[in-house]
């Protein structure tokens, strides 16, 4: 297939090309390279990467922007697939900002999305979260709370009642690995740890998160690009089925890194949940998704890249 893929030079992006390339795919890659949450010269270093590593034969990177409808058309209307992962991320963010991130996450997936009607493409994979789940139980287990949606998903589910479009909405939880922004929990909590400062613990470190590692995150984006179908509207998660306390993922980096941490706690913040855990019981039905990196051995991948990036 071709695919084309929106923030291509993101974390998840970076690794969803490469994993598409290996599968045999052709992929165009489309990055704005905004510099909002971290500095755009770590996207271009990865830019940088996937160009010189993958055969020009079967992928090319542009800039583009996803709320451009012009660049939106032309990139989409050659596509097979369109996997949409450009968007803001962040929960603490997008409360001190909410306009910048409607106008990224919501227009600019619109944007997507009537480039695909107009050129009558009709298989959508759209990068959601677990964010969705709010504080709602324990989020994520479909058995236990009523389904809801964020904004991005309620457009693509009535683009695929009205033009036909064949959507697979996949929510992340907690992605972690090579390349991780260096405003995550993880990489920041690392690095603090290893250069002997304190970390900032928000609450009593009791919060539980689905850790999931790069690696199983872009298996199941490349199942869901090679088998969503025109006309049908999926949701998915795709998460690690463990949790771990803050306190105990501070005590794993301990290890890995190999010195002590030290803590300053800070009350709670607005936005964070108590615990999220991936069901991924329709995953792993529809798209054959298997997580296999325990958290321990996905913070040493991490770690021994951070300690080597690129």
């Amino acid at each position: 297939m071709h695919v084309t893929v929106t923030g291509a030079a993101g974390f998840i992006g970076s690794h969803t090309c490469e994993a598409l390339v290996a599968r045999g795919h052709r992929v165009t890659g489309v990055d704005v390279f905004d510099s909002y949450l971290y500095p755009a010269e770590l996207k271009l270093q990865t830019a940088t990467h996937l160009v010189g590593s993958l055969p020009r034969e079967r992928f090319a990177l542009v800039e583009g922007d996803i709320c451009d409808p012009d660049a939106m058309a032309r990139l989409c209307g050659d596509a097979d697939v369109v996997c949409h992962l450009a968007a803001l991320a962040g929960v603490r963010p997008s409360i001190a900002e909410p306009l910048r991130y409607t106008q990224t996450n919501v227009h600019g997936t619109c944007v997507v999305l009537e480039a695909m009607r107009r050129a009558g493409k009709s298989r959508l994979v759209f990068a959601s979260s677990s964010s969705v789940y709010g504080a709602r139980g324990t989020a994520g287990r479909l058995d236990q709370v009523q389904p809801f949606r964020e904004a991005g998903e309620l457009f693509c589910s009535t683009y695929r009642d009205l033009f036909g479009i064949g959507i697979s909405c996949l929510r992340f939880f907690t992605v972690y690995g090579p390349r991780q922004r260096p405003d995550m929990a993880i990489r920041m909590f690392a690095d603090a740890i290893d250069q002997g400062r304190p970390i900032r613990l928000f609450g009593d470190g009791s919060s539980r998160r689905d850790y999931t590692f790069i690696d199983d995150i872009a298996s199941g984006v490349v199942a869901a690009c090679e088998r969503v179908q025109p006309g049908a509207y999926n949701i998915y998660n795709l998460g690690g089925t463990a949790t771990t306390s803050l306190a105990e993922l501070v005590a794993l980096l301990e290890e890995v890194v190999g010195k002590p941490a030290l803590v300053e706690r800070l009350p709670d913040q607005p936005g964070d949940v108590p615990i999220t855990w991936a069901d991924i019981t329709g995953a792993a039905r529809d798209l054959d998704y298997r997580p296999k990196t325990a958290l321990p051995d996905g913070l040493r991948a991490f770690w021994h890249w951070a300690t080597r990036p690129l």
